[in-house]
């Protein structure tokens, strides 16, 4: 990620009072946005709390859900990367620590269990990483690959593989 720098991170949290905040975080912004480079939207969802609510056990104003904007794809990153904010701020259970490449070495990082990923209105659950060198959200190759997504380098965003009674991406 040479050449990368800070820009804003808009994040749109939804909490019990059913109010949306707003916080902003640094995300990468190169100068000649080149092919690599696409920015997405997501929603992230706590899923323990989401079976929770579907169960009765909590109310759904009590689930934990973040809708984040401009999060960057990243083919060389294999899984969802989230700050320990939004961890902290979704619920997270920790899950286990791994050790992760990383264009400075090999880190020690942690692995979060149980967070629902919902893109272009496909959903599935995953563990996501704490990076320790970013300070913004990254999507990684597994997710990608999972949702039955795309990636359009000439738009520089991601499109929908097919998913019908004729076409299905998953294959057996």
């Amino acid at each position: 990620m040479g050449g990368a720098h800070s820009g804003t991170q808009h994040i749109i949290v939804s909490n019990t009072q059913k109010q949306n905040i707003i916080t902003k975080l640094p995300i990468p912004y190169f100068q000649e946005r080149q092919t690599g480079q696409v920015i997405i939207t997501l929603k992230v969802t706590n899923r323990i709390e989401e079976i929770l609510a579907e169960r009765g056990f909590i109310s759904p104003a009590e689930l934990r859900s973040l809708e984040l904007t401009d999060v960057l794809v990243d083919t060389g990153t294999t899984l969802l990367c989230l700050l320990s904010s939004l961890i902290n701020q979704l619920g997270l259970v920790p899950g286990r620590q791994v050790t992760v490449e990383t264009s400075s070495g090999v880190k020690k990082c942690q692995i979060f269990r149980d967070v629902e990923l919902c893109i272009e209105g496909r959903r599935s659950t995953f563990s996501c990483l704490e990076p320790t060198e970013v300070s913004y959200a990254l999507l990684g190759i597994i997710p990608i690959q999972v949702l039955g997504l795309e990636l359009d380098f000439k738009n520089q965003k991601l499109r929908l593989l097919p998913m019908n009674s004729e076409q299905s991406y998953i294959r057996a």
